[in-house]
């Protein structure tokens, strides 16, 4: 479960402002960064909207106005009995087009023309244009006896346009168009919005204010951050929660829990908790800490034993920590062992040191030929035993086996490596994982063999395609049977309580590796062995 389902609290220093330049101008003024141009712009674009909506409202309003009117000229025009008789002989008559221009200027309209049955003009506020059929195409409502509102296309542009029939008596003999051209009704929207923009403007001012004062307020309380600064903060808090392997509980005033790393949720169970639970309804043995400082106070969890630190919080609350003390057993069994291969070289410096002092009394007493045939033994042992490691090209693992070797004399041992014995140098890049591994197999062997007063231990070392196979033989007792099937799990162990690391560490280094490990009887000798990949596959 993701720690992103507690609340983090953040006490870093504002970091640099980037991005926008407006976010940036904003800075320089003091009034905030980019979450204010963000408001801003928000408030902008919302009002642009309003203002969109606003002039087609107004444009239609002023088309269905003119409309109308349109509609209301028409109406007197064709109740005209010049307008009728006109339209009933269907013959131009410059009186007629005089008379209906004339009428065009008072009604303040663009244009009033008169058609006959044909719709063939009769008048038009330009003369080229009579004895030429009407444009548009909406004449079929009028001649069919109805009053129609339209927006079309005709000779002097688009328009508005009211049409009615002409009517002598029953019979249509003519129809009357009035118009008002397409600017005429924009100028009437542009009118009205000129007056409305003094308040959208006031509301814009308003709101900007509005935006920028709350935006200095919220960046106060989320430390000057922006928005992304946040994520990005988030983003680098999971994954250092995420990335260790303690858990870790943030607390508040009251042992609430307001902040838990994965670790910690599997650990207490929290998924199944509501949000921000109490630390004494999933750890009571923690929640009668103090806010106190504390560092490795032991402390149950369950059924395991767990390592807690504290650290105090400003306003009361507190971080506390916490590890299986038992792995932090395992971590120091490790160095344990680092240490152990430290003191086993400083053992074979010793021993040499120890040599040389013999030789040196010998000389000085005189006994040339025993320091000579002293001197001969160590240097036949030496040499073989050089000869036997000559083809072991990692250097760690051949110090290790001499070291190895004088820690077997001091324990009244045998330790011999087998002919033939060979490691390539690319496994200088494992050599920690051999040293490891051999390190505690032998070390197991060694004391197998010390618990039955002596014996013998046997290294074998070979590689070839199929990878790297290691064994170490013993001549002691074996494993007990009640063991033979748990041996490598952590915490197994006949030597008693606190044992059982060394071979699940050896386990666990060898997995690493992509490898296999085993123990059985060979003749009267036990037998580890180890199977390795080969690097290319590993």
């Amino acid at each position: 479960m993701s720690s992103s389902r507690f609340p983090a609290r953040f006490g870093a220093a504002r970091p640099p402002a980037s991005g926008w330049p407006l976010s940036r101008l904003f800075l320089r003024l003091g009034i905030g960064g980019r979450l204010v141009a963000l408001h801003i712009l928000i408030l902008c674009v919302l009002t642009l909207l309003l203002v969109v909506i606003e002039v087609g409202r107004l444009s239609t309003q002023a088309r269905a106005e003119l409309g109308q009117r349109a509609l209301t000229a028409s109406r007197l025009v064709a109740q005209f009995p010049a307008v009728i008789e006109g339209a009933s002989r269907g013959e131009q008559s410059p009186t007629l087009n005089t008379f209906v221009n004339i009428l065009r200027g008072e009604v303040g309209a663009d244009y009033i023309v008169v058609g006959e049955r044909h719709g063939i003009r009769l008048a038009h506020p330009s003369p080229d244009r009579l004895g030429k059929a009407m444009e548009g195409g909406d004449n079929d409502g009028p001649f069919a006896g109805q009053e129609i509102i339209s927006v079309a296309r005709g000779s002097l542009g688009l328009a508005v346009r009211g049409k009615v029939p002409v009517l002598d008596g029953e019979e249509i003999v003519g129809v009357v168009s009035t118009g008002f051209l397409m600017p005429q009704v924009q100028a009437l929207a542009r009118q009205a919005l000129l007056a409305l923009l003094p308040w959208f403007v006031l509301a814009l001012a308003f709101g900007s204010l509005g935006a920028v004062l709350i935006a200095r307020q919220l960046r106060r309380d989320i430390l000057g951050l922006e928005p992304e600064q946040i994520a990005t903060l988030v983003q680098e808090h999971q994954a250092v929660l995420s990335a260790l392997g303690e858990g870790v509980l943030a607390l508040g005033p009251n042992n609430e829990i307001t902040l838990a790393s994965a670790q910690a949720q599997l650990a207490l169970g929290l998924p199944d908790l509501p949000d921000r639970p109490l630390l004494a309804q999933v750890w009571p043995a923690a929640a009668q800490l103090s806010a106190e400082r504390r560092h490795n106070l032991e402390l149950p969890l369950g059924k395991i034993s767990v390592l807690v630190n504290t650290e105090p919080l400003p306003g009361g609350g507190k971080v506390l920590t916490f590890r299986e003390r038992g792995a932090a057993l395992r971590l120091a069994e490790e160095l344990t062992q680092v240490r152990s291969l430290v003191d086993v070289l400083r053992a074979q410096g010793h021993e040499y040191a120890n040599h040389l002092h013999v030789l040196s009394g010998l000389l000085h007493l005189g006994h040339v030929e025993e320091a000579a045939s002293l001197l001969r033994g160590q240097i036949e042992a030496d040499t073989a035993f050089r000869e036997l490691t000559r083809e072991l090209q990692v250097p760690r693992v051949a110090a290790l086996l001499f070291g190895q070797r004088e820690r077997a004399q001091e324990l009244g041992l045998l330790f011999g490596v087998e002919a033939q014995s060979n490691l390539s140098p690319r496994w200088e890049r494992h050599a920690g994982a051999l040293v490891t591994i051999l390190g505690n197999l032998i070390q197991n062997a060694f004391e197998a063999l010390s618990s039955v007063g002596g014996g013998e231990v046997i290294l074998s070392i070979g590689e070839d395609p199929d990878g790297l196979q290691l064994e170490v033989q013993d001549s002691g007792p074996g494993v007990a049977s009640v063991l033979q099937n748990s041996l490598f799990q952590r915490g197994v162990s006949s030597k008693g309580e606190g044992r059982g690391h060394g071979l699940a560490n050896v386990r666990a280094r060898v997995e690493e590796l992509g490898g296999s490990l085993r123990v059985f009887r060979r003749g009267e000798s036990t037998v580890f062995q180890v199977n390795l990949p080969p690097l290319e596959s590993a």
